[in-house]
């Protein structure tokens, strides 16, 4: 059965939807079978992968809101082993429409038990605050795992995200993972230090670095190891999923 894994942090901008796109893309080269649910109304991880986020006619939107069937949102790309349920701006009004429907915060798992199984992973992309969508991504999720950005307020919000995955009971945190780190300076090395001392958490070995490359790559629709597969932010992700997998392999039994 599928392990799904909600990449979360109220900050926005730490690299949630980068690291969404190429985590994903890197499992899938591993033979992995991976789909990605894009929860975030910008809809980065949706374009990151090269889908038209404005031209879609069925969206997990749509999807909340029983508007289509999981058949009609999911998308089989061209990247190895990954599927994609896209977002676009529409759902920065499913917020409002789920006010009156029961059991809302259970929609998105309700629907994706359906196709749970298909899947080694499901990777959520999270928007960076926590509403209804962020919850509905916490209760269909096995576990968290938390992009954190190597500056100063690195750990700001980090005890209110902490509190919602206290939301349900089953939920795990699978570990904190740094991103956009430059070894050039003594920032990022301290704020590395600093969480670790302060978080009683799980982190990843890997550290996610500054990369051109890396910035580059959703520009234009193409996670880093089709953009760039020998850049260190491939080789970075590629390591991420190792460990993710080992993770699993070491826990998931």
């Amino acid at each position: 059965m599928g392990r799904v894994i909600a990449i979360a942090n109220q900050k926005g901008g730490v690299g949630k939807s980068t690291t969404a796109i190429n985590l994903s893309s890197c499992l899938g080269e591993t033979k992995k079978k991976v789909l990605v649910i894009d929860m975030d109304p910008q809809g980065n991880t949706t374009s990151g992968l090269g889908v038209e986020k404005e031209v879609l006619d069925s969206t997990v939107y749509e999807l909340l809101l029983g508007e289509c069937d999981l058949s009609d949102c999911l998308i089989e790309l061209k990247y190895e082993g990954v599927a994609l349920i896209p977002s676009n701006v529409n759902l920065a009004g499913a917020e409002i429409e789920l006010i009156g429907i029961e059991n809302k915060e259970f929609v998105l798992r309700d629907q994706i038990a359906q196709v749970k199984e298909q899947y080694d992973f499901i990777i959520i992309d999270c928007p960076p605050s926590l509403n209804m969508l962020t919850i509905n991504a916490m209760t269909t999720a096995d576990t968290v795992l938390v992009p954190i950005q190597c500056e100063y307020y690195a750990l700001e919000g980090l005890s209110q995200l902490m509190h919602t995955i206290e939301l349900n009971p089953d939920l795990e945190m699978e570990g904190v993972v740094f991103t956009m780190y430059d070894a050039r300076t003594n920032l990022s090395l301290q704020v590395v230090e600093n969480v670790k001392s302060n978080l009683n958490q799980t982190i990843y070995k890997t550290i996610i670095p500054r990369n051109v490359r890396l910035a580059e790559a959703p520009s234009h629709g193409m996670p880093i190891n089709y953009y760039d597969g020998k850049s260190s932010g491939a080789e970075s992700y590629r390591l991420l999923a190792e460990e993710v997998i080992h993770r699993g392999g070491e826990e998931w039994q």
